[in-house]
């Protein structure tokens, strides 16, 4: 089955909606979902062909406290299968969070979880492969999965109004440690310091949803300071973004569009210490996705994503696409647990231009394979 929005603990997340419930007893339930992909790419750049197959589970429980407040949790695990064995670099946690929720007030939960622009990126980021990475990423602010976040969310605005839904969110200072042990350029890519955020959407019975979405995080000191790295880092006391989004997801059709701008927030290239890669002072971005669900099980669609950038404080220009490539997609779904898929990423970059290089970013065509076993 492919990817849906679904409400856990007033949580709006993604993720396959097929979950098998292991233990069910005293008003407490656990289910374990995951899946297998055996994933390939194929590509003229070297970096970017090869076996990309890994494993993924998960747990989410939850237990009834009264008739008013249930508490939950949630558990996500990845492991690469494309290395030797003796790799001790291959696994991670993707999620990991716990919380309360009152059935009229709403749910608050901690932990390592989706950063609140994520609210308006998972419209667009529905593609088997590819997508969802005009401007998200992973441990960047509150863009993509996180850790550190309170976050805050209400379902139907304490019931008022049905549809209308709110989420706030609270990020903590990352700074890999209190006197930056790891002042390096990657760690500092990846540091924060307090951040807030929040998202407000709409879903009408029509299959129409909108939403919005806003965060703004302080930098750390180590980020400011352009002379502790030797890459092109933005400069600025503040990184901010906001999004906004549409959907219609009914009658077999689902398009989406999303347009997010970011400050001295996205990071771009391999990020090192040999003036490669760096963050941006200002991006630009945009997603957009057309798919058709055949009674067959043939999903195609066809994509455009797109992130523009000003202020990259480059020798080679300051006004460059850090991401801008057509996608066009095609799953098909044997049953609920096997599917198929083919994902051809047609990279917009220019090949000839020096910047793309210099800062390891692929310029190239990427045709991916891959099938998935899913539970």
């Amino acid at each position: 089955m492919r990817k849906e929005f679904i409400y856990s603990g007033c949580l709006l997340v993604v993720f396959n909606v097929n979950a098998t419930e292991i233990f069910y007893k005293d008003k407490a339930k656990l289910e374990l979902y995951g899946k297998v992909d055996g994933l390939r790419y194929f590509s003229d750049e070297k970096s970017e062909g090869g076996d990309m197959s890994y494993f993924r589970m998960g747990f989410r429980g939850e237990t009834k406290i009264n008739d008013k407040m249930t508490g939950y949790g949630r558990w996500e695990y990845n492991i690469l299968t494309n290395q030797t064995e003796d790799t001790g670099d291959n696994a991670w946690t993707r999620l990991a969070y716990a919380g309360l929720k009152h059935h009229l007030w709403g749910s608050v939960d901690y932990g390592r979880n989706y950063g609140i622009l994520y609210d308006v990126e998972g419209y667009t980021d529905m593609l088997p492969e590819f997508g969802g990475n005009s401007y998200t990423q992973s441990d960047v602010f509150m863009t993509g999965r996180t850790h550190g976040v309170l976050t805050y969310r209400n379902k139907d605005l304490f019931g008022l109004v049905e549809g209308l839904n709110i989420g706030l969110q609270y990020q903590g200072k990352n700074d890999n440690s209190s006197d930056c042990g790891d002042c390096s350029a990657p760690a500092l890519a990846r540091q924060n310091g307090e951040g807030y955020g929040g998202s407000l959407s709409y879903d009408s019975e029509m299959g129409i949803s909108i939403a919005a979405s806003l965060a703004v995080s302080d930098r750390t000191k180590e980020q400011k300071e352009e002379h502790n790295h030797n890459v092109q880092f933005s400069s600025g006391d503040k990184s901010r973004a906001w999004s906004t989004g549409m959907k219609y997801d009914a009658n077999r059709v689902y398009m989406a569009a999303m347009y997010a701008e970011t400050r001295n927030m996205t990071t771009y290239g391999i990020v090192d210490s040999n003036d490669r890669g760096g963050v941006a002072g200002e991006t630009r971005n945009i997603e957009v996705t057309l798919q058709y669900q055949f009674d067959s099980g043939v999903r195609p669609a066809l994509s455009y994503i797109a992130s523009h950038a000003k202020k990259t404080h480059s020798p080679y220009g300051d006004e460059k696409y850090l991401v801008r490539y057509v996608d066009v997609s095609t799953t098909y779904h044997w049953n609920k647990n096997i599917s198929t898929y083919v994902d051809y990423q047609i990279n917009l970059l220019d090949t000839n231009d020096s910047f793309y290089s210099e800062n390891g970013i692929a310029t190239d065509n990427i045709v991916a394979v891959g099938l998935v076993y899913q539970f």
